[in-house]
């Protein structure tokens, strides 16, 4: 079974200057966001509801503004790639390839959400969320009711997104944590770019 998270998906990080002492998550947010002008790191996700619980793994890469890579490497393979106007989703188990308007997927993928300049405090309201443990964390909610997630939660340490946690409007829970992250490094534009494979049945999405 694909993680229900894979559709909505797809994730990121960055580690910018360090952060003075408590400082607040939306301002993490802020230097988080205009720091890291390219960025990858591997992230591990847990995807739950009361019938199921369900994880993955795999790598993240951003280039702003608008483009990502997300790459589920277990328990099995697919790849999300979003380049800038459209948003490639390949399942090779399948051999399938859906492609939908990358501008309609913004809310509905956190790695969109991230790749982009402002997107998050454009299309959700911001509160802190107080500190647990290291990290501080802030409340995103929906600025408008038809959104795909209908909280998101996101923790931070030194100007670094380190969790996130996603409710769906299917009542699906997400936890994703990022690992490794490594900032401003050069990434080929090839990374960002995708053609479908020889064969392989390609599908409009909505």
């Amino acid at each position: 079974m694909k993680p229900s998270f894979s559709l909505l998906s797809a994730a990121a990080l960055a580690c910018c200057l360090a952060a003075p002492a408590h400082a607040s998550a939306i301002g993490q947010l802020k230097a988080f966001v205009a720091g890291s002008k390219t960025l990858s790191a591997d992230f591990t996700q847990i995807v739950s509801n009361k019938n199921k619980r369900e994880e993955a793994s795999g790598r993240l890469e951003i280039a702003r503004p608008g483009k990502f890579r997300w790459e589920y490497t277990k328990p099995y393979a697919q790849l999300i790639v979003g380049d800038g106007k459209t948003l490639w989703i390949y399942d090779p188990d399948l051999a399938q390839v859906t492609r939908k308007a990358q501008g309609a997927a913004l809310g509905s993928s956190p790695a969109a959400l991230l790749a982009g300049s402002n997107e998050i405090e454009r299309s959700y309201k911001l509160n802190e969320a107080g500190k647990q443990g290291d990290l501080e964390w802030l409340a995103a909610s929906p600025k408008k009711q038809d959104n795909t997630f209908s909280a998101i939660r996101m923790g931070f340490r030194n100007n670094m997104l380190v969790e996130m946690e996603l409710t769906d409007s299917f009542g699906n829970d997400t936890r994703i944590r990022f690992s490794q992250p490594q900032q401003n490094v050069n990434l080929p534009v090839s990374r960002f770019a995708f053609t479908p494979p020889k064969g392989a049945d390609v599908v409009n999405g909505d």
